[in-house]
């Protein structure tokens, strides 16, 4: 018989791309074939356990360890190299989904994939006995499967686990997309990440690297004297950004709340309970727009750390992201895209009047009123809506010229109050504030403040935020009465910073999107 590569059934074999109607056909055979091994009394679904001894990675590696040791002992005696491979064979116990198999009479191979790598398995009918060497040559690609024996180098020196038993663990109904040029289509990568993980190992290594970085970020701040702590997701009043939440309805105590969009104001109020160093990493919800940097339900983390202020955050923050390259890219210069990003020099710092200069032209210094800022706005063609003030048009300057040539490390400083509701004055000049935002790549990174303190210049911005929100501005904060009373009983001169872990990710992986770093990203219904 001739060698017969198979990565899905024979019938599915024939088919270019398939129709609807093609699938449910291949379904329908592979649920015969189940039925037909439930009436044998083989129900794959019936098992509960199988011990896995080895990954297959961990498998390659103790079989490569061992052949090493064989190989000192026996010199240039191949015959005495086989013997001690054959008296020191390692075994294992494996299990994974079948993504190939190559059927060649009395023996086939096929390929493992488990959640750490391929191995090829061989499987020869003298080995396993017939009754399972021709149910294995009836199982078809996705199936997952456990095979028990010894590990072995082919003559073509790839490692393989010689199979002693094998048994079917799950029926798979639905063939996988590998056939037809494996799984690309976006839009489905990202309703059905499961079949994307499968058909594409680079995806299973970018949420690896997620999981990595969250870690390391928990680690680093355990060090530095932080506590990790939670705080409500449904709250009544959704305040600590600018964005417009998400709307619910209680029923149990009959109250609308909202969903959280930030993580700051119940964090100060440990700050305020004495804590003094507090973070947490969690899911913050913004009723917003998709796009390539957005999805309406994100991570993001906060932090807050009495008796420091928005240089020391400066400090935290470009130690912490040198650290995080370090420890899960191997190093401070990372590349997304065609730029490469050196985390390992001194971040630039500018005040965002310094960088619009730089950029635009314009020197903000030199214009002292909202007419002038609107004047100049229209002489440049910057948008800008009635009720924006000088702070406001000095955003938008910044965000048309600058944001988008900030592409190594930078910090951005010194922000304008009417956009920083919640930021201390600069003492020496109260129309801005002590905030800064970090720009890599030209995306904002993370946001900081020397948290405002003053509980009645708090309520005054609070009333400022009213008058936004009543002149139309949808994401302006109402006031927070709880909050101004944590403030009465006394906060101390606090540093606070936000980081989006996802934009965070897109970096640290080389991502384009961030749907690429979210397993299951927001998606319009095909309903």
């Amino acid at each position: 018989m001739s060698d017969e590569i198979i990565t899905n059934s024979p019938a599915e074999e024939e088919a270019a791309e398939p129709t609807a109607e093609e699938m449910n056909e291949y379904r329908q055979i592979r649920i015969n074939k189940l039925e037909e091994m439930r009436s044998e009394g083989k129900d794959p679904f019936v098992i509960t356990k199988y011990d896995v001894t080895a990954h297959a990675d961990e498998a390659k590696a103790r079989f490569e360890a061992a052949e090493a040791e064989c190989k000192a002992e026996a010199g240039e005696d191949e015959e005495k190299l086989a013997s001690l491979l054959e008296e020191k064979r390692v075994s294992v116990r494996l299990a994974g989904r079948l993504m190939s198999k190559r059927i060649m009479g009395k023996a086939s191979f096929a390929d493992l994939r488990d959640k750490s790598d391929r191995i090829q398995v061989y499987v020869r009918l003298n080995d396993v006995g017939k009754e399972e060497f021709d149910g294995f040559k009836k199982w078809d690609i996705g199936d997952i499967f456990g095979v028990e024996g010894y590990l072995f180098r082919t003559r073509t020196g790839e490692i393989s686990v010689h199979a002693q038993s094998i048994v079917m663990l799950s029926k798979s109904l639905r063939p996988l997309p590998e056939k037809w040029h494996g799984l690309k289509d976006t839009d489905t990568r990202y309703r059905q990440r499961y079949t994307d993980l499968i058909c594409n190992p680079e995806v299973k290594e970018t949420f690896i690297k997620r999981s990595k970085i969250i870690a390391t970020i928990r680690r680093f701040l355990d060090a530095q004297g932080f506590m990790e702590v939670e705080t409500p997701m449904l709250v009544s009043n959704a305040g600590g950004a600018a964005a417009r939440p998400f709307e619910t309805h209680y029923n149990a105590l009959d109250e609308d709340v909202k969903l959280r969009i930030s993580l700051e104001l119940y964090l100060k109020r440990l700050i305020v309970g004495g804590l003094e160093r507090v973070y947490e990493i969690g899911r913050v919800f913004r009723n917003e727009g998709v796009d390539a940097r957005h999805n309406p339900e994100f991570t993001l983390m906060e932090l807050y750390q009495a008796y420091t202020d928005y240089h020391g955050m400066m400090d935290l923050t470009e130690t912490m992201f040198r650290h995080i390259a370090q420890e899960v890219c191997g190093t401070t210069t990372i590349k997304y895209g065609e730029l490469t990003i050196d985390l390992g020099k001194p971040f630039e710092r500018m005040t965002m009047i310094e960088a619009v200069k730089k950029y635009s032209g314009v020197d903000f210094s030199q214009v002292k009123t909202t007419e002038e800022a609107k004047a100049l706005a229209k002489e440049h063609h910057v948008e800008f809506e009635e009720r924006h003030k000088r702070g406001d048009i000095l955003n938008l300057f910044f965000e048309e010229y600058v944001e988008e040539h900030l592409l190594q490390p930078t910090f951005i400083m010194d922000h304008p109050i009417e956009i920083s509701p919640l930021t201390k004055k600069k003492p020496e000049d109260p129309d801005y504030v002590e905030r800064f935002e970090l720009f890599i790549n030209g995306w904002e990174m993370c946001n900081a403040y020397s948290e405002l303190n003053d509980p009645i210049d708090q309520r005054e911005r609070f009333k400022a935020q009213e008058e936004a929100l009543s002149a139309g501005d949808e994401e302006a904060n109402h006031t927070d009465e709880d909050f101004l009373r944590a403030l009465e009983i006394g906060m101390p001169p606090t540093g606070g910073i936000g980081y989006g872990i996802d934009r965070l990710v897109m970096l640290m992986t080389d991502s384009p999107a961030i749907r690429d770093v979210l397993l299951f990203p927001t998606m319009k219904s095909l309903d």
